[in-house]
């Protein structure tokens, strides 16, 4: 991906396929987001590297071009640093990605063709790093996203970190190393259930040990055998599992098929008055094989 250093200022080319209003409307979904602010069409984000936090903004110069810009007196004095943010934007705006073969697939197909015409340039908006996605996964899961968002704040506000911009704070997710310290008393004012509190302590026990790495999934380079890995662990089935791999992973063919926004937004574009059964929605996924997380993440799009 190409980019350069303009003074202090950093810019971003982007492939033709990528729309920063589509994936900008994503971003903005949830008006309780606590990990970035929306402000003035552009994104603000305290980003963490080894021990060096940055606050970046991120905008649009012109419609192949994002323009970053580290507000405050965050910018890293180390280019490798710096090279190390521009990587994460890549990684979490899913710039690497060549969607075209995705679009090849859907264009004639009746669920998906309207989709990637209404939302084009829209990419799967990432969660690098595991604990984070997995935490997501279990914070969502049997709740709707509403909820799922206050319990997201809740943790982050009292076990993440902040640094502070024009009198606005900037929150960090809490590490794993910091979770797996923890009992399930100490979760208690967030409200979660216990059993989750309980898959939450566990999941970043495992990953602080080093006992689940995202390097241990990625080296399947089987979206099932990742799955089986990530379902072994206790309070992680299918739909969590699937959407870690999706939107951790960016395992292209990782498909939550559990998913009632996924049923949903199916019923929705047929037309029907009833939601689709898995085996409805598992035909209707064959021509999308290899796609699915696209097809998903597109799907989902009609719902907000």
């Amino acid at each position: 991906m190409l980019w350069e250093e303009k003074e202090e200022l950093i810019l971003l080319k982007t492939p033709p396929e990528f729309s920063f209003t589509q994936n900008l409307h994503y971003l903005s979904r949830s008006t309780n987001e606590c990990l970035y602010r929306i402000h003035d069409n552009k994104i603000r984000k305290a980003i963490i590297i080894g021990t060096c936090t940055t606050l970046v903004e991120i905008g649009e110069q012109d419609k192949h071009t994002l323009l970053i810009e580290f507000l405050g007196s965050t910018r890293p004095s180390s280019k490798r640093v710096r090279e190390q943010v521009v990587a994460y934007i890549i990684e979490w705006l899913d710039l690497k990605t060549d969607i075209n073969t995705f679009y090849e697939v859907a264009k004639n197909d009746p669920i998906l063709n309207q989709a990637i015409l209404q939302f084009r340039g829209l990419r799967i908006m990432g969660i690098s790093d595991l604990f984070e996605a997995m935490a997501w996964g279990i914070l969502g899961q049997q709740i709707n996203l509403t909820y799922a968002y206050t319990l997201k704040r809740r943790l982050v506000e009292k076990f993440g970190h902040w640094i502070e911009f024009e009198g606005e704070q900037y929150w960090l997710f809490p590490n794993a190393k910091d979770i797996a310290k923890l009992t399930v008393d100490d979760l208690v004012e967030i409200k979660m259930t216990v059993k989750k509190c309980e898959y939450l302590i566990e999941v970043a026990t495992q990953i602080d040990r080093g006992l689940l790495t995202k390097e241990m999934l990625l080296e399947t380079k089987d979206v099932k055998k990742a799955e089986k890995i990530l379902t072994k662990i206790r309070g992680i089935g299918p739909w969590t599992a699937n959407y870690v791999l999706m939107r951790c992973l960016r395992f292209p063919d990782a498909f939550p098929i559990d998913d009632v926004g996924l049923h949903n937004a199916i019923k929705y574009v047929i037309g029907s008055e009833l939601k689709p059964t898995k085996d409805v929605i598992q035909q209707l996924a064959l021509p999308w094989k290899g796609w699915e997380a696209y097809a998903t993440f597109y799907l989902w799009r009609f719902l907000y």
